[in-house]
């Protein structure tokens, strides 16, 4: 250890070795359950606004909002918060740590939700809407952060993929939840829906109970002057896998010399974004902006097409949702192993690509009135078992594919540009198609998200990097690694 021309310390450590070389175990699974199952609430989120929306527009719902408010301003509003949100917590994330911030933005979440359910006009509605988004934006940024820094490399993709795919365990338990909400055998009109949000609480203090045992992320500790600390949690993990597996760790292979700083700028961040990894911020943006677009677009009016076009009764979309939120958390569950094995460039290309031909397949067929609301959930049952498990990997892809430094940056500013393009524009563009109640202007936004799929598809193919079973660091490697004699 030493100090180098510019005054930081130089040290030798094999802290990220040492992280990757542990088998799984009942750690692990801390770590998912304590980070990962925010997502969950982010399903429960969305899923159940979507499928409330015909509620709250009816006379007694104790807001008065329309339907297309719900699902078009007030969903736009979400996402605009979440966008927003993922940039400012980001950059705290980089700078103070990642245990310090996912339990602020999670504080965030649960207070404006909490909020919501107490809506009485649509300007607080959309409000804290808004600042739930903006909760679960930071959320993204320092949870995917994390996770990657404490997963090993052998079973970083399968997690990855399966933790942001729990997404649609929430879906499903928000389907489930408005089918009750909505019954006014059960609840009233102006009591059900405010429940749902209130649910949504409960669950987010259990989360937070858990997540205290979470630990700040070792590399972080190691790269800002503090391996003293990024050192004991590293043996206090080291000790309790080898007491659960009753035999000694193998030697880690390699080490990092680095040259400890403090937190990295914005010009240094974009510098090293958009000029040694170019090729790979294109990557970013296409996996973001194809993913946003379908999902943000299409699912958040998914209800809004069963009554519409199928006259599905609005207490029972419910059902419809939970095949395909079935659908959606399985493809991550089912092939995730994959992005592990047969490797990133191939199943990240494959899976946009294949969901994005279906999805013309299936706008073809609505097009030409050959679905009922049966077939069409089928359909898309089919359609999004593949896009779940291409929209976790975007999130994946830039988690891992550039420097420790800027890694929740990195992450929340393709979350944000990404989703502001797809995810701002979808639901707003989609509402008024969908609105319209004409098939072909839904055929459209169909269409439009299956072209945006395919050529993300297209990116992967050509751009995707091979990070299967990869360090981190070697994936990229760290602006404060010092280089070689």
């Amino acid at each position: 250890m030493g100090a180098d021309e510019h005054g930081g310390r130089t040290i030798t450590s094999r802290i990220p070795a040492r992280l990757d070389r542990l088998p799984w175990s009942r750690w692990h699974w801390t770590i998912v359950i304590g980070l990962g199952t925010v997502w969950i609430l982010d399903g429960l989120e969305v899923t159940v606004v979507g499928n409330i929306a015909s509620r709250l527009s009816e006379p007694g719902s104790g807001l008065p909002i329309s339907s297309s408010q719900v699902t078009g301003t007030a969903a736009a509003l979400y996402v605009a918060g979440a966008c927003i949100g993922a940039l400012f917590w980001g950059r705290l994330t980089d700078r103070f740590g990642r245990k310090r911030l996912f339990m602020i933005t999670l504080a965030v979440y649960l207070a404006a939700t909490a909020l919501t359910s107490l809506s009485f006009a649509p300007w607080w509605f959309f409000l804290f809407r808004f600042l739930t988004g903006f909760g679960i934006g930071g959320e993204y940024a320092a949870i995917n952060s994390a996770i990657d820094e404490l997963i090993p490399a052998q079973y970083r993709g399968r997690v990855d993929l399966v933790i942001n795919g729990s997404f649609w365990l929430g879906a499903i338990g928000g389907s489930l939840l408005s089918i009750v909400a909505l019954n006014t055998d059960f609840l009233a009109k102006d009591v059900g829906w405010r429940l749902t949000f209130a649910l949504g609480v409960v669950l987010g203090l259990v989360i937070l109970l858990v997540r205290r045992n979470v630990p700040e992320s070792p590399r972080w500790l190691l790269i800002h002057g503090r391996e003293r600390e990024a050192e004991d949690v590293v043996s206090s993990i080291e000790r309790r896998v080898e007491a659960e597996k009753g035999e000694r760790l193998p030697e880690p292979e390699g080490e990092l010399v680095i040259r400890q700083r403090g937190s990295v700028t914005f010009l240094e961040i974009a510098r090293t974004v958009f000029g040694a990894y170019r090729r790979r911020a294109v990557l970013g943006f296409s996996l973001f902006i194809g993913q946003a677009f379908l999902y943000n677009a299409i699912t958040f009016g998914f209800g809004a097409i069963l009554t519409t076009f199928f006259d599905v009764p609005t207490g029972d979309t419910g059902y419809y949702f939970v095949v395909i939120a079935v659908g959606n958390f399985l493809g991550p569950l089912l092939l995730g192993k994959l992005f592990d094995t047969v490797g990133r460039r191939v199943m990240i290309s494959s899976t946009y690509l294949l969901s994005g031909v279906l999805l013309f397949v299936t706008a073809w067929l609505f097009g030409r009135g050959s679905l009922s609301a049966g077939t069409l959930t089928a359909c898309w049952c089919v359609v999004l078992f593949f896009a779940s498990a291409g929209a976790s990997s975007a999130y994946l892809t830039v988690s891992e594919i550039f420097p420790m430094e800027t890694r929740a940056m990195s992450i929340a500013f393709f979350y944000a540009l990404g989703t502001a393009a797809g995810g701002i524009s979808g639901p707003l563009l989609f509402a008024d198609l969908t609105g319209t109640g004409k098939v072909s202007d839904t055929v459209l936004a169909f269409q439009i998200g299956a072209g945006l799929m395919c050529a993300a598809g297209l990116v992967a193919a050509l751009l995707a990097v091979n990070a299967e079973r990869r360090s981190l660091e070697d994936v990229a490697t760290p602006l404060s690694a010092k280089a070689s004699a």
